[in-house]
């Protein structure tokens, strides 16, 4: 690797001269010598030393993106499609402005913790956390956060947080199922926390104002792992004719379901429908093709990189608890029902 006194002693110059042209202190010296300086770097293919360049700038140049993602078998965080999109925007974005990615999954909120604080991050990026668990990021991290699909147990103008109106758009794709003659709709997800929560919540205010019954055992919990979600499937089918309609609160788990109830000769949609939410590359690819909420997940990544560097940089947000609008996209998974 070229130092930068083998720069310097091949142009006939001061060290001092080679490194203020390469962290952009030229106040003192000619565009002339600037331009050889340059040009020299280019031909002996001169890489700086980020070890050296971030120590005298105090900072690591480095951003963290951390994922709660629950340990499964033979799954990682990257493999979900949602995630795979958001985090090749995030770290585009991050190279972009000129930072570093690092990237941790876990569902260990502490030892995420722990990895931030060795690693001297600059910022960090908190994906799909529990309300209890960003509070917890918030109180003892020492750097800038921004949360991406978070919902928070206090006063949510606290929290620097982009996220979507879930509660809203899962209301308009239960009302849809509705307007299409389904009474009896069931609602299926990992839990009801957070993100899940919203939308659970926003399914039940649709059938409270058309004056449908709310019922505890139209939620059907998804176990994680591949045979979670087979003996949740299965629970689901023993129960299939209690529903017209499901409601599955990610794309993930609604295009499984469908190629699941292909497997057993159940037509979807002719003997039930499904939607999702998402509109990821699965529910545009499955067959029948899935009716579902589409959001951005790339435009969230896109605005948490924007936020933090601001708040990296100590610039002042305009706004800290973003929430995007979506869109109902309808295909061909949801059947009309004649009344």
């Amino acid at each position: 690797m070229v130092t930068i006194k083998e720069v310097a002693y091949s142009l006939g110059v001061s060290p001092t001269t080679v490194s203020n042209v390469i962290h952009g202190n030229t106040k003192e010296v000619s565009p002339k010598m600037i331009e050889r300086v340059r040009q020299r770097l280019d031909e002996l293919h001169y890489i700086p030393n980020m070890s050296a360049r971030t120590l005298a700038g105090n900072s690591s140049k480095i951003i963290g993106l951390i994922i709660r993602y629950p340990v499964m078998e033979g799954k990682n965080a990257v493999q979900d499609p949602f995630n795979s999109e958001l985090i090749g925007t995030v770290e585009a974005e991050i190279r972009n402005a000129g930072f570093f990615l690092m990237l941790y999954a876990s569902d260990n909120v502490e030892e995420v913790l722990n990895v931030a604080h060795t690693w001297n991050v600059d910022g960090l990026i908190a994906f799909g956390m529990g309300a209890k668990e960003c509070r917890e990021i918030k109180k003892t991290a020492k750097m800038p956060v921004v949360f991406i699909d978070c919902y928070f147990l206090d006063d949510e103008e606290s929290y620097n947080n982009v996220g979507l109106k879930d509660r809203e758009y899962a209301q308009k794709i239960t009302e849809y199922l509705i307007d299409q003659g389904h009474k009896k709709i069931a609602f299926l997800a990992d839990n009801r926390v957070g993100v899940d929560f919203e939308r659970w919540s926003g399914y039940c205010q649709a059938l409270r104002e058309n004056n449908l019954p709310v019922q505890e055992d139209s939620f059907f919990q998804i176990m994680y792992g591949d045979s979670g979600i087979q003996k949740s499937y299965d629970a689901l089918y023993e129960r299939r004719d209690e529903f017209t309609a499901l409601f599955f609160a990610s794309d993930y788990y609604a295009c499984l379901a469908i190629c699941y109830f292909f497997d057993k000769g159940i037509k979807v949609p002719d003997e039930i429908s499904i939607v999702g939410f998402d509109d990821n590359i699965f529910a545009r690819n499955v067959r029948p093709r899935l009716t579902t909420v589409q959001q951005n997940a790339g435009e969230k990544g896109r605005i948490a990189v924007s936020q933090l560097v601001r708040l990296i940089e100590k610039k002042p947000l305009e706004k800290h608890n973003i929430r995007l609008d979506a869109k109902l996209i309808i295909r061909d998974s949801v059947k009309k029902i004649q009344e």
